[in-house]
């Protein structure tokens, strides 16, 4: 459904040992906001929502929201380092359209 890159994964890993409190993965979901009309959120957390999709990608468990789930479909998420700064991308094969820094989308 959705995979993580391994450099995603490590950073992931390293905030949720970082943690004051036990996170058992990133919860994600699709909001309306950013230029495109979508944008991505992501939270880690210390479990899953009722309804949430539950994905095991590598050594992270993603949650997905059940209403983005489909919109959400074999997206990749990345974290990248660059000049500008750093953060995590995402390659969502069900965009019709993103912005420029890559953050919100249109379904």
């Amino acid at each position: 459904m959705l995979t993580l890159t391994d450099k995603a994964q490590d950073v992931l890993q390293r905030l949720m040992a970082d943690a004051k409190n036990p996170l058992t993965g990133l919860r994600i979901a699709a909001i309306s906001g950013g230029c495109a009309g979508l944008q991505y959120k992501l939270a880690l957390v210390a479990g899953p929502q009722e309804g949430d999709h539950v994905v095991e990608t590598g050594a992270i468990t993603l949650y997905v929201v059940p209403d983005n789930a489909e919109m959400l479909i074999g997206t990749e998420i990345d974290f990248a380092e660059s000049l500008e700064g750093s953060g995590f991308t995402f390659t969502n094969p069900n965009a019709a359209s993103m912005c420029s820094c890559g953050k919100s989308f249109a379904a």
